[in-house]
């Protein structure tokens, strides 16, 4: 299953780096996304590097999702396909 990075989990004046919004297509609402929470997210750099995290939390009511790893990716990797196991 494949997810798109939207963008960091930021408030007003600071961005968690380590810290991921995901958006899966075909999951749209909190009951769908809840069932994805304790999986693991791969994301692969361009250099090959693999980053691992695991999907914590929902982001919302339109079935985004939260994603924590323990090293934080980079900005490039915005707008991005992870993927989830």
């Amino acid at each position: 299953m494949e997810a798109v990075v939207i963008n960091y989990r930021r408030g007003k004046h600071r961005q968690n780096t380590n810290q991921m919004i995901l958006k899966i297509s075909g999951v749209d609402s909190k009951e769908k996304a809840s069932k994805l929470i304790t999986k693991r997210v791969v994301w692969k750099s361009p250099a090959g590097k693999e980053l691992i995290g695991e999907i914590k939390a929902v982001h919302g009511n339109n079935g985004a999702l939260r994603a924590y790893f323990s090293i934080g990716l980079p900005g490039q990797s915005i707008g991005t396909k992870v993927k989830v196991e």
